[in-house]
C-alpha cells in the first residue's frame, strides 16, 4: 500500500488565486491594498527565509507588506515600542512578529502588546481564548491551513480518534482544538507521554509537529491512518534535502500522507494571506465576504 499524497501546494495555489480575486473585487470599491507589516529581529538564516516567502506571497495578491529589521541586539523596549507603533497605526491592517526572538527576548510580553484584531498569527491571549472557548476569531495560520486540507481531502473527522503529537502554542495546542471543535476524539501527546509508539497507533489521524525530522517510523502508524507531517529540516550534505517529522517510510503504512516539501508549509503561508485581509475587511466594515 502507497498512502495517498495529500496536497498542500495545490490548495494554497487555489486559495491564494480566491484571495487575490477577492482584493481586487474590493479594491475596486475604492478600498486602499491590505497592509501586513512583519517584524524580523536578528539574523536567523531559516527566519529570514520565511518572511522572504511571505513578503513575495503578499505582493502576488496584492497585499502591501513591510519588513522592519531589527538587528539581533535590539532589547525588549525596543521592540515593544515598535510593536506598539504598528498597533496605533491606522494603515496597518495585520501585525506578524517572526518567532523565534532572540533568548533575551520575551516573546510573551511582545505577542500581548499587538492589537487582537491586528493579530494575523493568532497568538494574542484574547485570541488564544476564543479559539479554547470554541468562537474562534484569528486562527493560526498552520493548524488552520492544515483543517483546510483535511475537509478539502474529504477525511472524515466527526467521531476520529486523533493523536496530536506536539503541544506547541504555535500548533499542537490550536490543532488540538480546532479538532476537538469538528468532533473527534483527540489525544495530545509530547515528550513526557509514555508509550508514545502505542499512543500514535491508536489513532485515525495522526499531526506531527515535535520539529525532530524522521521521528515518527511505520512503528507509530495504524494502517490506513492519515498523517499530517507538520516538521521542514534542511538535512546537511552536499544534497541538502528537506525532510519532516514523519520518516518517508510511513507512506507504505498510511493510508494518506502530507508531502515535505509540498503538504503544509504552502498553507500556512495561505492562511496568513487569509488573515490578513480578514483583518483588513473588520477594519473597512466589510466582514461578509458576500459583501465583495
Amino acid at each position: 500500500m502507497t498512502a495517498r499524497r495529500l496536497d498542500g501546494a495545490a490548495l494554497a495555489a487555489d486559495l491564494r488565486h480566491r484571495t487575490a480575486a477577492e482584493i481586487a473585487t474590493l479594491r475596486k470599491t475604492g478600498l486602499p491594498a491590505p497592509r501586513l507589516d512583519v517584524v524580523l529581529v536578528g539574523e536567523d538564516a531559516a527566519s529570514a527565509v520565511y518572511v522572504g516567502r511571505k513578503a513575495h506571497a503578499c505582493g502576488e495578491v496584492g497585499i502591501d507588506s513591510k519588513v522592519h529589521r531589527l538587528p539581533a541586539h535590539t532589547d525588549a523596549g525596543e521592540l515593544l515600542d515598535l510593536v506598539r507603533r504598528l498597533t496605533a497605526d491606522a494603515s496597518v491592517d495585520g501585525i506578524l512578529i517572526q518567532l523565534p526572538l532572540p533568548a533575551a527576548i520575551e516573546a510573551g510580553p511582545i505577542l500581548e502588546a499587538v492589537d487582537p484584531d491586528k493579530d494575523v498569527d493568532g497568538f494574542h491571549p484574547v485570541n488564544a481564548g476564543a479559539l479554547a472557548q470554541g468562537w474562534p476569531r484569528v486562527v493560526p495560520c498552520t493548524p488552520a491551513g492544515i483543517l483546510a486540507l483535511l475537509r478539502s481531502s474529504d477525511v472524515p473527522l466527526a467521531g476520529t480518534r486523533a493523536v496530536v503529537l506536539g503541544r506547541s502554542r504555535i500548533v499542537g495546542r490550536p490543532m488540538a482544538l480546532l479538532l476537538l471543535q469538528e468532533d473527534a476524539t483527540v489525544t495530545i501527546c509530547h515528550s513526557r507521554s509514555r508509550n508514545l509508539e502505542a499512543l500514535c497507533r491508536t489513532a485515525d489521524l495522526l499531526v506531527v509537529a515535535v520539529g525532530r525530522p524522521g521521528l515518527v517510523t511505520p512503528a507509530f502508524v495504524r494502517p490506513g491512518a492519515v498523517v499530517i507531517d507538520v516538521g521542514m529540516h534542511r538535512l546537511p550534505g552536499p544534497v541538502r534535502r528537506l525532510v519532516g517529522d514523519v520518516d518517508p517510510a510511513v507512506a507504505e503504512v498510511a493510508g494518506a500522507l502530507t508531502p515535505v516539501p509540498g503538504g503544509v508549509g504552502p498553507l500556512t503561508v495561505a492562511m496568513l494571506l487569509r488573515n490578513t485581509v480578514d483583518a483588513w475587511r473588520r477594519r473597512h466594515g466589510r466582514t461578509d465576504p458576500a459583501a465583495a
